[in-house]
């Protein structure tokens, strides 16, 4: 009895954690997309650079509300702040669609490339799914989904490798090779996690999630390590591009959480081996 009220204690405060720790980690995500979206828009395009600013605002609001919370906060007030943030990134996910719609149905010229605007969509779309999975309950994301986790990562860090190449100028020619070559290479990765998704649940062997993991690992990191120095280079002013200085760490961040996913990943399966 004692046993089993430690464990449900356990996975209260885990609960907790976990929501505080996306929430902190995506809610910054967001409030940055809009950002960035509303330095996108034309001057004459007010309604959608004020309904940005409106997410900018609305997440900042969820930043600080949070900064109140911690391990030890009620588990029933994080369940009804994981629904008011989910209503805000569902919110904010429909927002983007629609300037997406608008870009592909012409209607509107923006310096918003259409696969970016699609890209912060599909995190936005990912982090409402991860608040819903922890009020049912899911908290880490299941090791059964360590090949869609990665399918949806994988995609992510060859997005930002096609962003970085056409935000340099082309007379950065070793940095644009290099973010091509990036670009292949998280390709062809996403490519074998599709095939290795499509050959489930029978692909699920230790051996392969193992192989599958440490393989994406090797490329994240490289990437990672890459970004840093992008980032480095731009706060230097030491090479020409349109990248802001908030975007290059933005996309820094993403790949080091990714990381800490694959770990995670990977500690389940060692766990398994014993």
């Amino acid at each position: 009895m004692i046993e089993k009220c430690i464990r449900s204690e356990k996975t209260i405060t885990t609960f907790v954690t976990q929501s505080l720790e996306e929430i902190r980690f995506w809610s910054r995500i967001m409030k940055e997309h809009a950002y960035f979206l509303s330095l996108g828009f034309t001057v004459d395009q007010t309604q959608l650079i004020h309904e940005a600013r409106q997410y900018i605002n609305i997440f900042e609001q969820i930043e600080e509300q949070i900064s109140a919370y911690n391990e030890m906060t009620d588990p029933e007030v994080i369940r009804r702040l994981n629904i008011q943030v989910y209503q805000a990134a569902v919110s904010i996910w429909a927002y983007k669609r629609k300037v997406l719609g608008l870009i592909l149905e012409c209607k509107i010229l923006t310096n918003n490339i259409p696969l970016l605007v699609d890209h912060t969509s599909r995190e936005a779309a990912y982090f409402a799914k991860r608040l819903k999975e922890l009020n049912t309950g899911k908290l880490r994301p299941l090791p059964e989904a360590i090949i869609k986790e990665n399918v949806f990562y994988l995609k992510i860090m060859a997005d930002h490798s096609k962003f970085i190449g056409h935000l340099l100028d082309p007379s950065e020619r070793k940095l644009v090779d290099q973010s091509r070559e990036f670009s292949n290479d998280f390709d062809q990765l996403l490519f074998q996690a599709q095939d290795l998704e499509h050959m489930r649940p029978q692909s699920e062997t230790l051996p392969l999630l193992d192989q599958f993991l440490d393989q994406n690992r090797v490329s994240v990191v490289s990437l990672r390590e890459f970004k840093k120095t992008a980032k480095d280079l731009i706060e230097a002013c030491k090479i020409k591009s349109n990248i802001p200085a908030l975007l290059a760490d933005h996309v820094f961040r993403e790949a080091n959480h990714f990381l800490h996913i694959i770990d995670a990943f990977d500690e389940h399966l060692t766990a398994q081996k014993k």
